[in-house]
């Protein structure tokens, strides 16, 4: 949740950390306004947006009669897409130094990174590397003094503001931990005349996860910078972004979503918007995210695509029958569903007898349908479809002498924390249909009873005297989930799953050391699980869509995992081992780790990697590969490619950064290392049949 420079400063000054005195003006209240304090005044868009001042959004006004003009001007302001909603006016401040400070939560390396610079309120990414200083922070250990001093020396300050300059950066570092933030930044900061550290702009930005465990939090929201149906889809708990194309978009999954997103822009069938349903479609989820799109005036079609895993297509379509209640959709539907009770879905949709309503079986009669509905859409939305050749060369075979399969299989002995709950029983029933070999279960005060025969345990550590258990399950809400990791890890459990999401970045971060320094592997968290077709699964896989086979399945994306294993059986191809890493920033096992399982696997022919934007997964397992010498073809496939820059989207770690290269130079990294990159969802049957088989 990203905070406008308001709300900043009144959770600065919540924390320690001196604001100027702030009134907000909206468009309704400036004719009347006048500030409680004397002038000059400084009139600031509030907006959730850099280059403010560039954009004349920041006016200095000296005298009253200034005041409405400049209220009018800058109300009136569109800064980079978005319109000024209101204004905050301070007392201009005496300046005589101008500082840049910030705490930012650093996915690549995991920690906290501390920034000053001698000079702010500039754009700091071209400020220059003689004007920054960065310190690294263990998110496992306090703000050090010597790191305090460090900073202090950088600046050049008088010894006489040492102590005040050590209060506010303690101050901002405790903001930022107690409050889970992913980026605490004040630029400027200014030293003024009157001696003191002032914060004269803010920008915050809370982790989504730990706003969802403390609602209390939502007090920082502003909806006057969202569109509403941006506002209603967050009150609903639904995924959502307005984006600028004709066809409405529901899917159930953030993976799948954004390929389905990239398959539909790139057919000339720009999408309005990105929704993703999520793990729930009831009638009261349904109904809501029907409304949403009605609602959109520049969504002319909607296309329903579910995929049914656990989730039952079935129960899908009833809750659509029953969301329009009797009457025709307020907008065509083109709807598809495949996999579990997908067939019972489709009579549903039939025994409608809607005109407006077009089921199909798959994405290309999708696609056909709503090219006829959408006869002339955007010609000015076009997206660069990026595809690469085949390496010349195909990988060099790596004769390993011995065979040592995945370590985990039919005989693994698995433990399930939450087994009591209703997610647990769930699936802990999933999984013993399909063959796993599920030994006890924990839930604290339900020791001594049982769940679907299973025993259960008051902790793991009880469990664990009565059983040997080399692999444990988590269905422990979020608030809970990184005490269970741990209490997995001090009994020493070989493999440990997290189902859960929902677990702050920070959070996450600090026990990662932790968990990597023992003898514990850790997949997820947010993560769909293992499945060994034919063998075990441990996770929410559904079963029915794996076949045993040559091709491991390594994914961020539940969703996009089942269809495109969906696909792969359909071709007959099955496969060997199927995982989810996790779609989480934090995760423990990445696609370099399990990877070192299958070098040696003989039952492993090649490697799809089903990648999404955000972070260097995918790149640096490329890289790795390419260095050791893999032996096998590794095809790679990135969901998501014609996101909006600056957009997460559903995953947390899912978000563009034009920064680091955007798509192009993921994707050309991956390349480049000798992965096969696939370049839609239809090819990957295709090229993975020819991979595993090059005459053919």
């Amino acid at each position: 949740m990203k905070l406008n420079e308001h709300k900043s400063k009144l959770l600065f000054s919540r924390w320690g950390i001196e604001v100027p005195p702030g009134e907000i003006v909206t468009p309704e209240t400036a004719p009347t306004y006048a500030p409680s304090f004397s002038f000059p005044v400084v009139v600031k868009a509030q907006a959730l947006t850099g280059g403010r001042g560039k954009a004349g959004g920041i006016r200095v006004v000296g005298s009253s009669p200034e005041l409405g003009p400049a209220l009018r001007q800058v109300l009136g302001l569109v800064i980079k897409g978005e319109k000024v909603p209101f204004v905050r006016v301070e007392p201009a401040a005496d300046i005589i130094q101008e500082i840049y400070v910030s705490i930012s939560l650093v996915r690549r390396t995991g920690k906290f990174a501390l920034t000053i610079g001698r000079q702010g309120g500039v754009d700091i990414e071209s400020s220059g590397a003689d004007n920054l200083m960065v310190m690294d922070i263990d998110p496992l250990l306090e703000l050090s003094d010597f790191q305090i001093r460090q900073g202090f020396f950088h600046l050049g300050l008088e010894k006489d503001f040492l102590r005040p300059w050590s209060r506010l950066i303690k101050n901002l570092f405790q903001t930022a931990v107690n409050n889970r933030l992913l980026l605490a930044e004040i630029n400027p900061l200014a030293l003024t005349a009157g001696q003191k550290f002032l914060a004269l702009d803010g920008k915050v930005e809370i982790d989504d996860n730990f706003v969802d465990l403390n609602p209390e939090l939502e007090e920082y929201y502003s909806a006057e910078h969202c569109a509403p149906e941006e506002n209603a889809a967050r009150k609903a708990g639904l995924s959502y972004h307005k984006l600028n194309g004709s066809v409405g978009l529901m899917v159930n999954g953030a993976g799948l979503a954004m390929a389905t997103m990239d398959l539909l822009n790139f057919s000339g069938l720009p999408v309005a918007n990105f929704l993703d349903l999520g793990g729930g479609a009831d009638q009261e989820r349904m109904a809501r995210a029907l409304e949403i799109l009605f609602n959109d005036d520049f969504a002319s079609t909607i296309f329903i695509n579910i995929f049914g895993g656990i989730l039952s297509c079935e129960k899908v379509a009833g809750a659509l029958d029953r969301a329009l209640n009797g009457a025709e959709p307020a907008k065509p539907i083109v709807v598809r569903f495949s996999g579990f009770k997908s067939a019972e879905a489709l009579e549903i949709i039939s025994s409608l007898h809607r005109e407006h309503i077009h089921p199909v079986r798959d994405l290309p009669g999708a696609v056909k349908i709503l090219h006829t509905l959408n006869p002339a859409p955007d010609s000015t939305l076009r997206f660069e479809r990026i595809e690469f050749t085949r390496p010349e060369t195909p990988p060099v075979p790596v004769n390993s002498k011995e065979h040592r399969p995945f370590p985990i299989d039919r005989n693994t002995r698995v433990l399930v924390q939450g087994i009591t709950g209703r997610e647990g029983q769930l699936h802990t029933g999933e999984m013993l249909k399909y063959g796993t070999r599920i030994v006890a279960g924990v839930t604290p005060f339900k020791g001594g009873t049982q769940v679907l025969g299973i025993p259960v345990y008051n902790s793991v550590a009880s469990a664990a005297r009565d059983h040997e258990i080399e692999a444990s399950i988590i269905f422990v809400p979020a608030g809970f989930a990184v005490d269970a990791i741990l209490e997995a890890v001090s009994c020493r459990i070989p493999w440990i799953i997290c189902i859960t999401e929902g677990i702050p970045q920070q959070d996450m971060a600090r026990v990662l050391p932790v968990i990597k320094n023992s003898g514990s592997r850790l997949i997820g968290p947010n993560t769909p699980g293992i499945i060994v077709p034919g063998q075990t699964k441990i996770g929410i896989m559904p079963g029915s869509v794996f076949t045993p086979g040559p091709v491991a399945v390594l994914s961020r994306s539940g969703t996009l995992t089942y269809e495109c294993v969906h696909l792969l059986s359909s071709r007959g191809i099955g496969q060997c081992l199927c995982a989810g890493i996790g779609g989480d920033p934090f995760i423990g096992q990445d696609f370099s780790d399990i990877c070192e399982y299958l070098y040696a696997d003989h039952s492993c022919r090649a490697l799809l990697v089903l990648g999404e934007i955000g972070g260097s997964a995918e790149e640096d397992l490329g890289r790795k590969l390419s260095l050791t010498g893999f032996g096998k073809p590794v095809l790679g496939f990135i969901a998501g490619q014609t996101a909006p820059p600056g957009k997460t989207l559903g995953h947390a770690g899912a978000i563009l950064d034009p920064a680091g290269g955007g798509i192009r130079a993921k994707l050309e990294a991956m390349h480049d290392s000798g992965m096969i990159i696939c370049p839609d969802l239809a090819s990957i049957p295709g090229m993975i049949s020819r991979a595993v088989n090059p005459g053919s």
